[in-house]
């Protein structure tokens, strides 16, 4: 619970201004004269210290800017996602994994990587930093370093905060329900515009009056057959 003005009950306390300037130590009673005097409040800010400290402000203001930064700490608290990934992670479980991350830095989260080693994997912990580098290069597009990469136990693990937004550029994208990178998505769908699929035309049979032209040998098995 904050203390203010006459409910404040150490006899001497160390006053500093709403603009941070320090008034030094002088009794409670003083402190709160001085306060009135401004047409403030006297908010004891740190009780815990001796002489507590206290702070010459407009106390409804101050009760909403603590309130304020108490939700912005908890709304960043819960913008943090987490992606894991192996030493020996394949290239599609690595695009799914990277277009998560372009999914969340998108909306504004932060995003920790976490390369995580298991059994003889501990004896090459340079291969994780070489995919976390890898990571940093191919979202360069999207986000920035924001902790490098670090050691930590059996893991190594970094975090990338997004760039401002007018500046991010996905690089991986959702196609024929598979998240592939740029390039590949470019390719496929050019290969896809020139490649026609007439496998459901093909007929079970071919008919006797085309058979000579397409088979003649075919012609001889069905004789044989009948």
């Amino acid at each position: 619970m904050t203390r203010i003005n006459d409910r404040i009950r150490a006899p001497r306390v160390r006053v500093v201004t709403s603009d941070g300037q320090q008034l030094g130590v002088m009794s409670a009673r003083e402190a709160l004269a001085k306060a009135q005097s401004l047409g403030l409040d006297l908010v004891e800010i740190a009780g815990q210290v001796d002489p507590p400290v206290c702070k010459i402000v407009d106390y409804g203001k101050f009760k909403y800017e603590q309130a304020k930064l108490k939700k912005q700490k908890s709304k960043s608290a819960t913008r943090m996602k987490e992606v894991k990934f192996r030493v020996g992670t394949g290239q599609h479980d690595y695009n799914i994994k990277l277009g998560r991350a372009e999914g969340f830095l998108e909306t504004n989260h932060k995003v920790r990587f976490v390369l995580q080693f298991r059994g003889r994997e501990n004896a090459h912990k340079d291969l994780g930093f070489v995919v976390l580098k890898r990571i940093v290069e191919d979202l360069k597009s999207m986000a920035q370093v924001d902790q490098a990469p670090r050691l930590n136990g059996r893991a190594v693990a970094m975090i990338l905060s997004p760039l401002p937004a007018h500046l991010r550029k996905r690089k991986f994208h959702l196609f024929h329900g598979e998240l592939m990178e740029e390039d590949d998505f470019d390719e496929d769908e050019g290969h896809h515009e020139d490649t026609e699929d007439h496998s459901d035309e093909i007929p079970d049979e071919i008919p006797d009056e085309v058979a000579p032209e397409v088979a003649p040998e075919v012609m001889e098995t069905q004789a044989e057959s009948r």
